[in-house]
C-alpha cells in the first residue's frame, strides 16, 4: 500500500484476507473508532478496511486542504485513493451519515472499486426544500454553523448528546462529545459547512449497485422522511428501519445494526 495514503488517512486493515472487502467510513466529528462494535461482526468473513478522513482521528493534518475539503467530492477522493492504494475491487462501502453520500460519489467516480453500498442514517440534503423535508430550515443551519464557528467546544458539548439521541445513556453522548472535541476546530468547521450545506439528491439517481439504507425510528439529523426519499431515489434499494433512536445506531444499537449489515452482505453475489 502507498505509505503516503496509509499515513494520510490512518488506514487500518483487519479481518479475513480472503473475504470480500468492506470499507467502513465515519461521519462528521467522528473517526474509525466509532466502528469498533461493528468490526467484530464482520471480521470473520470479510476483510475490513477502516480509515479517517483528513482532519479527523489520527489522519495526517498536514495534508489538509480547505479547497479540497470544501466539497464532498474532496472526501470522496480520499475514499477512491484509499481504494486505489489497496487495489480494492467490488468492495462494499458502509458510510455513516454524510459518508453515505460520499460513498455515492466515490462509487460513481470509481465503479470498479465499489460494488455495493450500505447507508447508515443517510441524508442527501439537510435543509428543507420545496417538496422535501431535510429536517432543518436554512435559518436553523445558519445558526448551527454560526454557533459551531464561534465556539466549537461549546457547540460540541451541547450538540453531541442531541445527535446521539439516547439521554438515558449519557455515556454515549459523552463519547461523541469527546470525539468532536478531539477534532481540529478549523478542520471541523470546514467539514461541518461542507456537510450541512451539501445537496446530493441528484447524485442518488446515479446509483446502480445494490444498496441498503438503514434509518432509525427517531433521528433529529436524518428524519424518516429522508430515508424514504433516499429509498425512492435508488431503484432496487432496501430500506430497513432499525429499532434504534439517535443518529449513531452502530453505537446505540450495534446488534440490530450489525444484523442488518451482515444479512445484506450475505445476500450479495
Amino acid at each position: 500500500m502507498d505509505p503516503d495514503i496509509e499515513r494520510r488517512n490512518n488506514v487500518t486493515v483487519t479481518g479475513n484476507p480472503r473475504g470480500r472487502t468492506v470499507v467502513l467510513a465515519h461521519g462528521f466529528g467522528c473517526d474509525q473508532n466509532m466502528w469498533r462494535l461493528t468490526v467484530p461482526a464482520l471480521a470473520r468473513d470479510h476483510r475490513v478496511v477502516l480509515f479517517d478522513y483528513v482532519g479527523s482521528g489520527r489522519s495526517d493534518p498536514s495534508t489538509f486542504s480547505e479547497s479540497r475539503y470544501s466539497s464532498l467530492e474532496g472526501y470522496a477522493r480520499d475514499v477512491v485513493e484509499v481504494c486505489e492504494a489497496l487495489d480494492l475491487r467490488d468492495a462494499v462501502f458502509v458510510g455513516h451519515s454524510v459518508s453515505a453520500m460520499t460513498g455515492v460519489l466515490a462509487a460513481d467516480a470509481a465503479p470498479e472499486r465499489i460494488g455495493a453500498l450500505v447507508m447508515v442514517a443517510p441524508s442527501p440534503r439537510y435543509v428543507d426544500d420545496e417538496g422535501y423535508r431535510g429536517g432543518f430550515s436554512r435559518e436553523d443551519i445558519d445558526e448551527l454553523l454560526a454557533s459551531l464557528e464561534s465556539n466549537y467546544l461549546g457547540w460540541s458539548s451541547a450538540m453531541a448528546p442531541v445527535i446521539m439521541g439516547n439521554p438515558e445513556r449519557p455515556e454515549l453522548g459523552e463519547e461523541l462529545t469527546n470525539s468532536f472535541c478531539t477534532t481540529d476546530p478549523h478542520m471541523a468547521r470546514v467539514f461541518a459547512r461542507t456537510t450541512f450545506l451539501s445537496d446530493s439528491r441528484d447524485d442518488l439517481k446515479k446509483v446502480t449497485v445494490p444498496t441498503l439504507i438503514l434509518e432509525c425510528s427517531q433521528d433529529v439529523i436524518a428524519p424518516r422522511e429522508v430515508g424514504a426519499f433516499v429509498h425512492r431515489a435508488i431503484p432496487g434499494s432496501t430500506l430497513v428501519a432499525l429499532d434504534a433512536t439517535g443518529h449513531c445506531p452502530h453505537l446505540s444499537a450495534p446488534e440490530a445494526t450489525n444484523e442488518a449489515i451482515t444479512g445484506f452482505l450475505a445476500g450479495l453475489r
